[in-house]
């Protein structure tokens, strides 16, 4: 995930960064624990939505997965609004990396149990259905979160970060179709599958524009790495071309393989594409707004 060295000079002052030894050269700039009273109580909280979960059981289907899209991306726009400056102090320290993806698990899974527990069904987009009804509240709180961060911002630059988006969704069909076609056992994944190759794809695409055409830095040693060989390969047009091809080409892969592993295993394998697909669409999703608002 790109970051902007000024906009990493506006962070609050709260997490207790980690120190940087060798063994932890591999974790992003900006990786940080937050004060040990907000650290244990999310790892309480954490530990009790698992819980909960464990109990409630509810069913995972790629349509369920797919639903919790938006909820990704409000942890994401969570992250570059603490990034900015812009989250209340007492709440800062939950949605630093890594803690707004724990804040925003805990906060899914609730939702999640609760309708789950409401007897609605979960292999359907017609409302009321849990796949629905976390598109609807995912929606809410991205958009909510997505709204302060526009509306805080001292000015903002869509046209570069939107350009990204269009490129990203519009490269993406055409890999979600075309894998379709000539790998059939794509189709297990359902939507599920579309969302994780629209986050790698969208990861990629938006680090690009970020990198080369916006003047960010890539916080990830492994992926800056692969910028500079971009550029090095071609000179003068920037490395964020390579990154995007890997990310595409790493994405469509993984989703053969879980695809058949969701035919097998309907519920792990469900769960394993939605993993997977955070890890793409997060950063994405977070690149986007970063970019638009820093």
């Amino acid at each position: 995930m790109p970051a902007a060295p000024a906009v990493d000079a506006v962070v609050p002052p709260l997490p207790v960064a980690l120190p940087s030894p060798v063994p932890l050269q591999l974790l992003p700039t900006g990786f940080a624990l937050p004060p040990l009273p907000y650290l244990i109580g999310l790892v309480l909280s954490v530990a009790g939505t698992l819980v909960l979960l464990r109990r409630v059981d509810p069913e995972v289907t790629p349509t369920v997965v797919a639903g919790f899209a938006p909820w990704m991306v409000a942890g994401a726009a969570g992250y570059a609004l603490f990034q900015v400056g812009g989250v209340p102090r007492p709440l800062a320290p939950l949605f630093g990396s890594p803690a707004v993806y724990l804040t925003t698990f805990v906060l899914a899974g609730l939702v999640w149990a609760a309708l789950d527990a409401g007897g609605v069904p979960a292999d359907s987009w017609e409302p009321p259905s849990i796949p629905s009804l976390l598109l609807l509240s995912g929606t809410g709180a991205a958009g909510a979160v997505v709204g302060v961060a526009l509306v805080t911002a001292d000015r903002l630059r869509p046209l570069l970060p939107g350009a990204g988006l269009v490129v990203s969704l519009v490269v993406a069909l055409a890999v979600w179709t075309a894998l379709r076609r000539v790998r059939p056992v794509v189709r297990a994944a359902g939507p599920a599958g579309f969302v994780l190759v629209a986050g790698h794809v969208l990861d990629g695409v938006s680090t690009a524009v970020g990198t080369d055409l916006l003047g960010f830095g890539e916080q990830t040693p492994l992926s800056r790495l692969l910028i500079e060989a971009g550029a090095a390969l071609v000179p003068g047009i920037g490395g964020g071309w390579l990154f995007a091809l890997v990310k595409t080409a790493l994405a469509a892969v993984v989703l053969v393989v879980l695809a058949d592993y969701v035919r097998e295993d309907p519920r792990w394998g469900s769960l394993l594409i939605g993993v997977v697909a955070a890890v793409g669409l997060g950063p994405g999703a977070h690149n986007v707004v970063l970019f638009v608002i820093a």
